[in-house]
């Protein structure tokens, strides 16, 4: 079976575990929530390098066959630098789903929900940068969202007016389809939606991340769904966030690591 490492500033990688287990029902998954360190968005680039290599390296202790960075703040800061370093080992890494939206929009106006670091990243930039003449892309900073997310706060009158105050400069200027470009957001997804009403299409990047993981994996010739699944869970900080975004979509009973 594949062993799968996962890493995120915080529990909002666990939703791309979430479709990674869909696609891969029967691997052994370790997953480092970073949140002594989150949120990660208003880090330096160098400062999550460090922690990027810090993980990476338990990761590979716990014998990762490959590695999903599944935080797009992380993926903009470090990718590149770990694919240089650790030049023998698979990443997969998180890219903003603007292609799709570009393609798939009637208004041609798409709205992209990030943190700072990943609107300010050279991925983000070039692949704005491919699509920006064709349709109008607006961004915005979900201020507060990862906090919810990390707080267990994903309905009720405060989560919505935090997220509304970042949503609503999307709506305005048109947007008919929204970009969530952080981990953390779909677990707001529901929010989202409701806040912007039937006409507009919310897109998770994370079911093609589980496909590019799916598809290194048998190009590495790496045996997969032999089962049986596990899920190790390392967090450098508390726990319980990590445990109760977890109890939202799985009754899988993780390891503690």
């Amino acid at each position: 079976m594949a062993r799968i490492g996962i890493f995120d500033s915080g529990s909002g990688g666990l939703s791309v575990y979430r479709e990674l287990e869909k696609t891969l029902p029967q691997e052994q998954y370790f997953y480092f929530s970073d949140n002594a360190h989150c949120p990660y968005g208003e880090k330096s680039p160098l400062y999550i390098q460090r922690r990027a290599r810090y993980i990476t390296d338990w990761a590979l202790d716990h014998g990762a066959d490959v590695i999903v960075v599944a935080c797009n703040t992380a993926t903009a800061a470090a990718i590149a630098t770990l694919r240089a370093e650790y030049p023998d080992v698979p990443f997969v890494g998180m890219e903003p789903a603007v292609k799709p939206a570009a393609l798939g929009t009637r208004t041609g106006v798409i709205g992209v929900l990030a943190t700072a670091g990943t609107l300010k990243g050279s991925k983000y930039l070039n692949t704005r940068g491919l699509y920006e003449d064709d349709v109008k892309i607006v961004e915005h900073v979900g201020q507060g969202f990862v906090e919810l997310v990390e707080n267990g706060m994903l309905d009720g009158p405060e989560a919505e007016s935090v997220v509304l105050a970042s949503l609503q400069p999307l709506l305005d200027a048109g947007a008919d389809t929204i970009v969530l470009g952080c981990t953390h957001y779909p677990f707001l997804q529901g929010i989202i939606e409701r806040l912007a009403g039937p006409s507009v299409r919310v897109i998770d990047p994370a079911p093609a991340v589980a496909r590019q993981t799916l598809r290194i994996l048998e190009t590495g010739g790496i045996p997969i769904g032999q089962g049986p699944a596990s899920l190790g869970l390392k967090s450098s900080g508390p726990i319980e966030p990590l445990l109760r975004t977890l109890r939202l979509f799985s009754d899988k009973t993780p390891i503690l690591l």
